[in-house]
């Protein structure tokens, strides 16, 4: 591999299924659900033998699962037992690494430029994860941290799969731009209506056209990640760019008062949440998901950081009250960004931190 630069991307794969059946080997090659029981509980993730017969992935609503594959077997998330197993794998990877970012439970970057063989290392680490936990990931190795993410899905399950920028950008051409981490449906959607629907013609497009429709700095890391460009370093320490606090109620709320109760105690379990970590911001943002499915954000940035919930909480309050929701409410969130010696996120869709807070609250 003559790269300039080297990363890998190891994904364990269908983590909390796999651990569920390390600890249940007699449920192996029969499809299994993670997935939490109330009515509007979502897969967490699925066996592959649930994913083969009835198409069933992670983020799918569970009663979607269960009419698709009523004879499967569901179980509810154990999540202590998955930041063990989480644990014991990174464990491995630190041992025979100098740069991991660990990105969630379930996968990490390594920084690989410079070793004599990247992928014999990769592979000795697979190895040891199989060897000590029982459990298999996948790997992808190229020449950036999102070329690396992208080249390890093409593996799996258990696969090592090594691709250049050049043969991604041959590979890929064809694809929607929705393929790069980072761009969601609604940048396809705006992309598509510049008539741009396709990797190649985002590559091909002009800088220009890209900056006057996102602004200069969402156009340029677009038109970057058109051509597979990512200098995005792999670091051991990541900077945390926001927290949030939400929940899905299983009954749609519509009355004010029970609306502005949950949005305090979320607050009051954000602040909890912040004040261990010793994090601090400035922008206070709602997130609101009505029963149709419309989701709206307000945010407010105040004067100091603060992780004072009496701060954040009336702020909270009063965004919701200014909105005033025109119908019952689905979902309810409170979040924090703009930390201390920190930036506001600057990618386009970039999604919401995988640690995030999530309560069980219920209406």
């Amino acid at each position: 591999m003559p790269f300039e630069r080297t990363v890998a991307h190891l994904d364990m794969d269908a983590f909390y299924a796999s651990v569920e059946l390390r600890r249940r080997p007699e449920l192996k090659g029969k499809p299994v659900v993670v997935c939490g029981s109330g009515p509007r509980a979502v897969v967490t993730t699925a066996s592959y033998e649930a994913r083969r017969l009835a198409g069933i992935h992670s983020a799918m609503p569970a009663a979607v699962a269960r009419r698709r594959l009523p004879d499967a077997i569901y179980l509810s998330p154990d999540f202590t037992a998955y930041r063990e197993a989480s644990a014991q794998v990174m464990a491995i990877l630190h041992r025979n690494a100098e740069t991991v970012e660990v990105v969630g439970l379930d996968e990490a970057y390594v920084e690989l430029t410079g070793l004599f063989s990247p992928k014999a290392t990769m592979r000795r680490m697979a190895t040891e994860i199989q060897a000590e936990t029982g459990l298999s990931c996948s790997i992808g190795i190229s020449e950036s941290r999102m070329l690396a993410k992208i080249t390890s899905e093409l593996g799996k399950p258990a696969g090592l799969v090594v691709l250049s920028r050049q043969e991604a950008l041959a590979r890929f051409a064809t694809h929607s731009p929705g393929l790069i981490p980072g761009i969601g449906p609604k940048t396809v959607k705006r992309l598509e209506t510049m008539g741009i629907t396709t990797l190649i013609e985002l590559g091909a497009s002009s800088p220009e056209q890209l900056e006057g429709a996102f602004g200069a700095r969402q156009g340029r890391w677009l038109h970057r990640r058109g051509r597979l460009v990512d200098e995005t370093p792999v670091t051991v320490e990541r900077e945390t760019k926001s927290q949030s606090a939400e929940t899905t109620f299983d009954v749609d709320v519509g009355d004010r008062v029970e609306m502005e109760a949950h949005l305090a105690q979320l607050a009051e379990e954000l602040c909890r949440r912040l004040r261990k970590r010793s994090l601090r911001g400035r922008t206070i943002g709602i997130k609101v998901r009505l029963d149709d499915w419309t989701n709206v954000t307000r945010s407010h940035t105040v004067e100091a950081p603060t992780d004072d919930p009496a701060v954040i909480g009336p702020v909270a309050l009063d965004l919701l009250r200014a909105y005033d929701p025109p119908r019952p409410v689905r979902l309810l969130g409170v979040r924090v960004a703009a930390f201390e010696e920190s930036e506001a996120e600057t990618e386009v869709d970039e999604p919401e931190a995988r640690d995030q807070l999530r309560l069980g609250l219920t209406a």
